[in-house]
């Protein structure tokens, strides 16, 4: 049986994990004591008598958990954005390419993906190694997530707010300093040449994701249609349970003239749309920023890494 530890389980994507994987009869989740939980020693026994630890913490204390290993028993899944693009970590999203599960699954260690570089790079990397994006793409990415997404200050911020107040900032945009803490793992695993600009906003919404890429045929390596794009991206994740490629008329999928970013809440899916005509193409990832773009990838992560099935304690 394997023993668990969740370092950093009170936070939202702790409680998250630990949901999911407290029935579980075939690990053992270990707990830290509420008033030992800033106690350096008591953290470090449990850790080194861990199979493996979830860090679910900002990323100066994830540092400091993972430097707490004295023994090459534990195995680390880091949620933070701490070891996202270092070079000693796995990156943790197994429909990167064919291969990928294999290197999640004899990792030491594995970043899990940030919510928004989940559904960018989903939806970008193929087209880039299909040779059908050219990697120097000026590539743009305007997405709007959950305000579970900011932690606990920002859904307190929320859940206080007046409703007259809620309805003057549904939507609020961030990130003007283009220097997001996600560009660089966008960059590097989607495998452009240049940093995509990226415009995110948060939404009076607790949970629920979009992420929008506009395309230009015109800037391709080949001149595509939407259908085009979308069989191939149908192909390239043809045998993935998680991920989504959504075929039929655009108004399928459509409330009205809205799409909605709840639609793939409480699982673990990625829907990818392709819309558009001949001259501008918009590709759209939806995701639960909570799900596979946080605890839902992690969970997936650990069932790689333990040998579990892949599915384990989610929802597709």
């Amino acid at each position: 049986m394997y023993k668990i530890f969740i370092d950093g389980q009170e936070g939202t994507t702790g409680l998250q994990i630990k949901e999911r994987l407290e029935a579980r009869e075939d690990i053992e989740l270990i707990e830290i004591p509420g008033d030992k939980r800033k106690d350096i020693e008591v953290k470090r026994e449990i850790i080194n008598h861990s199979d493996l630890v979830i860090l679910c913490l900002p990323d100066a204390a994830a540092r400091e958990s993972v430097s707490l290993a004295e023994n090459e028993t534990p195995r680390f899944i880091d949620a933070s954005t701490a070891h996202r693009t270092h070079e000693d970590w796995v990156y943790g999203l197994p429909e990167m390419e064919p291969d990928h599960r294999r290197k999640i699954a004899e990792a030491r260690f594995v970043a899990n993906p940030g919510c928004y570089p989940t559904g960018f790079i989903l939806a970008v990397r193929p087209l880039i190694r299909l040779g059908i994006m050219p990697k120097d793409y000026p590539a743009t990415v305007h997405a709007l997530s959950g305000y579970s997404g900011g932690g606990k200050k920002l859904i307190a911020a929320h859940g206080s707010r007046p409703l007259e107040e809620v309805d003057r900032i549904a939507s609020r945009p961030y990130g003007f300093s283009l220097k997001h803490k996600h560009i660089p793992e966008m960059q590097k695993y989607a495998g452009l040449t240049h940093a995509p600009v990226f415009s995110p906003q948060v939404g009076h919404f607790y949970n629920g994701m979009l992420v929008n890429i506009p395309l230009f045929p015109h800037l391709l390596n080949r001149k595509s249609t939407p259908d085009q794009i979308r069989d191939a991206l149908i192909r390239y994740y043809e045998n993935e349970p998680f991920v989504r490629v959504m075929e039929g008329p655009d108004e399928d999928h459509l409330e009205g003239p809205f799409l909605s970013p709840l639609g793939c809440n409480a699982t673990n899916r990625v829907e990818i749309f392709v819309f558009g005509h001949e001259d501008q193409i918009l590709l759209t990832s939806r995701l639960d920023n909570l799900g596979k773009g946080a605890s839902g990838a992690a969970v997936q992560n650990l069932n790689i890494m333990m040998g579990a099935g892949e599915d384990t304690g989610l929802i597709a």
